[in-house]
């Protein structure tokens, strides 16, 4: 288990910054697939999308969505964060094998502990497939807490 510690409000500042980094694989994109019901065969059907604009399958859009909640919960402000809303803008299409970075960055400390974080998604180039703007609710203690390891699941 690895330990982190949260931001509490008091402690964070405009322009404070993290990042959180993972490369999208097969078995995430059908994970995802299964767990949110998308099936559409953009993100798994390789003949299929091979005759749309993207000429490849591309993971779904959300996928960005949920690696930028991990970011918030395990970064910044950390655990103990409420995720309360998100703007997204989905800027260009994710591929299986991008490797893609979070990058959070706190834009305005708001009255009861809520705070706007600045939600960018880059891939391997620096180019941003994903920008937006979250509404979160800090913790008003920063605390450290033991991250279990993420579940591992076989494909077969």
């Amino acid at each position: 288990m690895t330990t982190v510690s949260s931001f509490a409000y008091d402690d964070l500042s405009i322009g404070q910054k993290a990042q959180q980094t993972k490369q999208v694989t097969e078995q995430d994109i059908l994970l995802f697939a299964a767990v949110s019901g998308d099936c559409n065969p953009v993100h798994l059907d390789e003949q299929y999308a091979a005759t749309t604009m993207f000429k490849e399958r591309i993971a779904h859009g959300m996928f960005s969505g949920a690696l930028i909640s991990a970011a918030i919960a395990c970064n910044l402000p950390g655990p103990g964060s409420i995720y309360l809303g998100q703007e997204l803008t989905f800027t260009r299409p994710v591929k299986l094998g991008d490797s893609l970075t979070v990058e959070l960055e706190v834009l305005e400390k708001l009255p009861k502990n809520r705070v706007r974080i600045a939600t960018r998604v880059l891939n391997q180039n620096n180019e941003m497939v994903v920008d937006g703007v979250a509404l979160v609710l800090a913790p008003k203690k920063s605390t450290e807490v033991n991250m279990p390891s993420a579940p591992q699941f076989i494909q077969k």
